[in-house]
């Protein structure tokens, strides 16, 4: 019998009152459970840190710690929460070590089905998950990159973690992108398995704006992540088949526009920017050419998100 790979996890919560406990009820019904889990509450004013006290004496091995308040909502101050945490973890013997949203739920063989993965492939260095928002899948896996990890639960091997440096702020978002992105660079194998999920309590980009206005941050995300122009009208077509119809794939586009015409600071450095852009052709053309062949509509992968 394969021995199954030691994992913490680490939750940055900020306001998440009202989804947390669904986590925490999850994470404590693993059959494999984390050797440690930190949960970094970033200055949550809500009563996030009241519902997560309520499992610390049962389970010692959840620990809270928490960080200032701070009026801004960004995800660089996700990644300062997350670095909070990892620092109160670096120390213990894991070899896995897991980003987990305050607001995903899951069944009970979630960590000992991604810990398998890990187990049977030493190239692989980071493994996740679909999640589904509101009983529908995020993404289409005929059109998404597989090997893309989404943000709501990416799981590392401790040496890919550490040697891409972990997260990288980026006031825009994009984090998770960006490590995934890092880890292939560095010739590790990445992939999202379909054949578990996770659910995704709140609607991704929502947590403070509307879902239009989101978009239109997306948009400007996926200009500071370095998209290639082309790819992104593709997938801004694509987002227009989803609801919002129509209106949700031209927020994006306006806000990629908008971003272009600003000249914003790219969040990432130029060698991730041509490895991105390199992958998404080479994704674009396959994408053109299974769907000539078929006679199917064209279609472009959904929005990354962080």
């Amino acid at each position: 019998m394969v021995q199954l790979p030691r994992y913490v996890l680490i939750t940055p919560a900020r306001n998440e009152a009202q989804f947390i406990d669904l986590t925490l009820k999850s994470v404590v019904a693993q059959t494999l459970k984390p050797i440690r889990w930190l949960i970094a509450s970033d200055g949550s004013t809500d009563g996030t840190d009241d519902i997560v006290r309520r499992y610390l004496a049962e389970h010692p091995w959840i620990e809270l710690v928490r960080l200032p308040e701070r009026r801004e909502r960004h995800f660089s101050g996700k990644v300062q929460a997350f670095n909070a945490g990892y620092e109160r973890v670096r120390d213990l013997d894991y070899e896995v070590i897991g980003n987990l949203d305050g607001d995903i739920s899951f069944d009970p063989e979630y960590f000992a089905f991604l810990m398998d993965k890990l187990a049977a492939d030493p190239l692989l260095g980071v493994v996740g998950t679909p999640f589904v928002e509101n009983g529908i899948q995020a993404y289409d896996y005929r059109y998404v990159n597989i090997e893309h990890v989404s943000g709501a639960c990416q799981m590392f091997r401790r040496q890919c973690f550490e040697q891409i440096g972990g997260y990288v702020p980026a006031k825009r978002g994009g984090i998770d992108y960006m490590a995934v992105t890092a880890a292939r660079m560095r010739g590790w194998k990445t992939r999202t398995f379909t054949e578990k999920l996770c659910h995704h309590q709140r609607k991704i980009g929502t947590a403070d704006r509307s879902v239009l206005l989101a978009r239109m941050m997306f948009g400007e995300k996926d200009y500071a992540l370095g998209n290639h122009p082309l790819w992104e009208l593709f997938r801004a077509f694509y987002q227009m088949t989803k609801r919002p119809a129509v209106v949700g794939g031209l927020a994006i586009l306006f806000g990629y526009a908008w971003a272009w015409l600003r000249q914003i600071e790219k969040s990432v450095p130029s060698e991730i920017q041509a490895f991105v852009r390199q992958e998404q052709m080479q994704r674009l053309k396959l994408i053109l050419s299974a769907t000539a062949s078929a006679g199917k509509p064209i279609s472009n992968r959904p929005t990354r998100r962080a």
